[in-house]
């Protein structure tokens, strides 16, 4: 409880980063054990996994009921909220796609993608309880937008929209409101989780791009 005189739990960890604020925390027996979620943060509600089953086996995702080991020994594992679903032989063209559908919000923004390389599994989190931030998403190569690779996909008509926004005083319910979810919906920001962000490339700075 909060009478032990350990230090190791009251200490930050370093999964901590970004997603538990290392300063708002009580003074006294307390410190440390009382944890705040960093400003921006989002811990998911979870939404149903089926539709992205369904999605997958549109594209070719072999089920598990019908793989045969020996006839593709190097596809991919899939797996949703932790359950083998079956595997595929195109993990780098899927994950794109799906995570193209998180950014156009076909998907619910809280659904995490972690594609383990080494160990050649795709793992897709829709679950609740997942505690999550919000990130910059930066233009690739392969955009179809043709952003210029490595930019920032914010943009000045964002910036200029959200200005309108105060300018204007705009509410939530108002037609022209823009707004956190307008950015969200126009794949500017994406929410990640602990372990999206261990498979992710995360710079500090734009200057860093």
């Amino acid at each position: 409880g909060r009478d032990g005189k350990l230090d190791k739990p009251r200490q930050l960890h370093n999964t901590h980063w970004g997603l538990v604020c290392p300063a708002e925390t009580p003074e006294g027996q307390a410190c440390g054990l009382v944890k705040n979620l960093s400003l921006m943060c989002y811990v998911s509600v979870g939404s149903p996994a089926e539709p992205i089953k369904d999605f997958m086996v549109q594209r070719n995702m072999e089920v598990l009921e019908e793989y045969e080991p020996g006839a593709s020994p190097d596809a991919t594992k899939i797996f949703i909220n932790g359950t083998w679903v079956g595997v595929h032989s195109q993990p780098a063209h899927l994950v794109t796609l799906v995570q193209e559908l998180r950014r156009r919000c076909i998907i619910s923004h809280e659904v995490s993608l972690v594609r383990d390389i080494r160990d050649r599994e795709f793992k897709i989190f829709s679950d609740a309880g997942r505690v999550m931030r919000p990130l910059f998403v930066v233009n690739t190569p392969d955009n179809e937008t043709g952003a210029e690779e490595g930019t920032l996909a914010l943009t000045k008509e964002h910036c200029r929209r959200l200005e309108d926004d105060a300018k204007y005083s705009r509410k939530k319910d108002d037609e022209d409101y823009f707004g956190w979810d307008g950015l969200q919906n126009s794949g500017v920001i994406e929410y990640l989780d602990a372990e999206e962000e261990e498979t992710a490339m995360i710079c500090m700075t734009p200057e860093d791009l």
